[in-house]
């Protein structure tokens, strides 16, 4: 092209015109071979960023809109000049002096430089080089970063609510009551507190029955079978001493949450260890190769690996976890207090403004239609507030505050469920402890006895529904099976949702109807279904 035969002849010139000789201290003219090659250096540098921004296409935007293109590469060459020191030209402007007095350079011929620097952006030049797309196009749009749409949301979700939250305090007033935090009821929960505090008996039992099994005292259906009254003994003593007491039902959900914990590690620990033994006698038979048996995770039954496993943020039982070096406590203290408020924050919307909208709504199932779906939109936007504070709090805040403090090394607690495009995809990435668990304990070894992968995605539903419905209808007194129904009701989501990924090929089709069913027809219908029916049940009782 023209142009680059021109940059190519003025950076000859350029190179040509440095060998100039500078008058020295005495009276002979001698040349300065070390100054040649610097200004050369520099020639060539500046020239070289001429060719990059005539190059580059984001160079070029950036100069254009930076207003003045000469202003940005007069920069960058004058910035090749400060790294010599500060430079003074003199008089006649060809010569340039250091902070110690030496002649170092020729600075007349940077000019040329700025010349070719304007051939570039010549109105002769191309300014559309290739095809390109907008960058909210489809084909762009998931390919870049949106922070700045994102900061956006927050301003605005901030101002908005913000308008919200005065206009509620100026029409109802403050409605947050301490006995929320604190209350006289809460006492009568300790048998509660006791029955969460006695809970290790159990770890503690299928510990024993793992040594027995080690030391050959007592058979492997015989350690089964012990193992399955424990596990089930873990959850049925909870649930026993909720329905003996009249506790409180945010105490009772505690203490199920805790229970369910409990006999999933109790599963996680058996399974394991029953599998690690498997494979040994597997591989003394030469039944399979001795590589099938992780080395790194040999089968030794220690009171201290169950200990760590019955605390650590994790349900899967391994004799050794990846560890992080050491603990931040500056970055610990940082994300409690940032648990503090945002607990702060799901009371003061569940106070505020969730207990006002179900007290003053009706049966979903009873009442009028239209007012019952105005309620269930009203309820839809606190509710996702309190999901998603309590979603952070949880699997982000206190799951890595447990695993600092125990220097756990695998933080994968959930991956980036917003984006799921099918029901199938949330229920995959939410929670991942729970997911792993599920695939490692009851997925992989149904498929392994030959059952389908859909009955075993069903089986797996199946007892999560079944948990689902303990944590809510236990603490409730109650069992109307609203949990267990809404979460069997995802098995023929998934199909749906399946179907119209793969018709429509859009992943936005997809996380738009997976929002609209999490946000709208899940959880703030089952929150009025469960108030009513509990509500009933204290009016019917009193």
């Amino acid at each position: 092209m023209a142009i680059s035969d021109m940059l190519e002849s003025t950076s000859t010139t350029a190179a040509t015109t440095t060998t100039t000789t500078i008058p020295h201290t005495g009276s002979d003219l001698r040349k300065r071979p070390a100054a040649t090659p610097a200004a050369t250096r520099e020639v060539s540098d500046c020239t070289s960023k001429t060719k990059d921004f005539e190059s580059d296409d984001s160079a070029r935007e950036s100069v254009t809109y930076s207003g003045s293109e000469d202003s940005l590469l007069g920069k960058s060459c004058e910035d090749d000049r400060n790294h010599t020191g500060a430079a003074i030209e003199s008089e006649n402007g060809t010569t340039a002096v250091n902070d110690g007095g030496e002649k170092i350079a020729n600075v007349q011929d940077r000019g040329t430089d700025f010349t070719a620097a304007k051939l570039s952006y010549r109105p002769s030049a191309p300014a559309h080089r290739r095809i390109k797309e907008s960058p909210l196009s489809s084909d762009l749009i998931f390919k870049q970063s949106h922070a700045g749409l994102f900061n956006l949301c927050i301003v605005v979700l901030v101002a908005v609510n913000s308008r919200l939250i005065i206009e509620n305090l100026m029409k109802y007033g403050w409605l947050i009551r301490t006995g929320f935090w604190f209350s006289s009821r809460s006492l009568r929960d300790w048998p509660l507190l006791m029955c969460c505090l006695t809970l290790p008996i159990f770890p503690l039992a299928a510990f024993i029955v793992e040594k027995l099994v080690q030391q050959k005292y007592i058979s492997e259906p015989v350690a089964v079978l012990q193992h399955l009254i424990i596990t089930t003994a873990s959850v049925l003593y909870p649930v026993f001493v909720i329905l003996r007491c009249d506790s409180a039902v945010l105490s009772g959900v505690v203490l199920m949450l805790f229970a369910c914990i409990v006999w999933l590690k109790l599963v996680s620990y058996a399974h394991t260890n029953y599998d690690m033994r498997a494979l040994t006698k597997s591989i003394e038979k030469e039944d399979v190769p001795p590589s099938s048996l992780n080395p790194d995770y040999p089968h030794n039954v220690s009171f201290k690996s169950l200990t760590y496993f019955m605390v650590a943020p994790t349900l899967c039982y391994q004799p050794c976890y990846p560890r992080t070096p050491g603990i931040r406590k500056g970055w610990v203290v940082r994300q409690f207090l940032k648990l503090i408020i945002f607990t702060g924050v799901m009371g003061f919307i569940i106070e505020q403004y969730i207990n006002p909208i179900v007290k003053n709504s009706q049966h979903p199932l009873k009442g009028n239609l239209l007012y019952a779906i105005e309620r269930v939109l009203k309820l839809s936007v606190p509710n996702l507030y309190v999901w998603l504070c309590m979603f952070y709090c949880f699997f982000h805040l206190w799951l890595n505050i447990l695993a600092e403090l125990l220097r756990f090394g695998d933080r994968e607690f959930y991956k980036d469920w917003w984006n799921a495009k099918t029901v199938e995809e949330y229920w995959r990435m939410w929670n991942m402890p729970v997911h792993k668990w599920m695939v490692r304990h009851i997925y992989f070894p149904c498929i392994r006895n030959g059952i389908s992968k859909g009955v075993a995605s069903l089986i797996a539903f199946l007892v999560s529904a079944i948990f689902h419905e303990l944590c809510i209808a236990v603490p409730c007194h109650m069992f109307k099976l609203w949990a267990f129904i809404g979460i069997m009701f995802q098995v023929p989501l998934v199909l749906i949702t399946n179907y119209l990924q793969n018709k429509f090929r859009n992943s936005m089709v997809g996380n738009m109807i997976f929002w609209f069913i999490f946000c709208i027809l899940g959880q703030p219908m089952c929150v009025l279904l469960y108030y009513h029916d509990l509500m009933n049940r204290k009016g019917q009782t009193e």
